[in-house]
């Protein structure tokens, strides 16, 4: 059956987040990412497929589309046989333990996608977002995330009440902070990482008093800031290590 103008009106209004609210539901694309979430516990809304991968989704009903079909609903340059819309699962906070991520107002879609791998990759099971951060389900976001986003709860909170009633230690980034790499790091903690522009805010830094920075060794010392989902990676790295040091 040909795709209805519904469909396309429906999976094209699903790029802008008012609509993906007002509807509860987000784009998936690829085969990749759409099998990691068909084999996660969030619920599948619709499944659409080119004759070429029916096969492999016909226990979904999956709707037949042909490839130009897929072309006018993908964000993709490429579409990729199969485009899949789950309903968006509520939001569940873990708790006062583990090691998290704290990010305030992040910006770029690849950036948060990076990060939210990066918590896959690290064990992180809870990433935590200023409201102000883009949407983790903006379909980007969705898209380079590569599925870790069925394995990373993501939550939108108020930063400033989080951050004071957490019992966790906490660190901001910060240029002026203590060396990342001789720092005394706990098994359990949150790491704040800021904004791709403005970096960590005033408010944040003026409530937390433990700081890290990842120092410069470049002969110049001519670079301004890491890439927020560098600097993510090396501080997880660290804090990861330091399990190893305190056993």
């Amino acid at each position: 059956m040909p795709i209805s103008k519904n469909q396309i009106k429906l999976i094209t209004s699903l790029q802008q987040k008012k609509y993906r609210i007002k509807e509860g539901l987000f784009v998936a694309e690829g085969i990749k990412v759409v099998n990691e979430f068909l084999n996660s516990d969030i619920e599948l809304q619709m499944l659409f497929c080119t004759d070429e991968a029916s096969a492999e989704y016909e226990q979904y009903h999956c709707q037949l589309v042909s490839e130009q079909e897929l072309k006018k609903v993908s964000v993709l340059k490429s579409p990729n046989k199969v485009l899949a819309l789950f309903k968006i699962p509520e939001e569940i906070q873990q708790g006062d333990n583990g090691l998290k991520v704290i990010l305030d107002t992040i910006n770029d879609p690849g950036n948060l996608g990076t990060i939210i791998r990066l918590c896959d990759w690290f064990g992180v099971k809870e990433l935590i977002c200023s409201k102000e951060t883009v949407d983790c389900y903006n379909t980007k976001v969705v898209q380079s995330t590569m599925g870790s986003l069925t394995r990373v709860a993501v939550t939108y909170v108020d930063l400033i009440p989080y951050i004071k009633e957490t019992k966790q230690p906490v660190f901001v980034t910060d240029m002026e902070g203590e060396n990342v790499y001789t720092a005394t790091l706990p098994e359990n903690g949150i790491i704040i990482m800021g904004n791709e522009a403005n970096g960590v805010s005033e408010e944040i830094k003026k409530i937390v008093k433990q700081k890290l920075t990842i120092p410069r060794f470049g002969e110049l010392q001519a670079t301004e800031s890491l890439n927020v989902a560098t600097a993510t990676a090396i501080l997880l790295n660290e804090f990861r290590r330091a399990i190893g040091k305190l056993k």
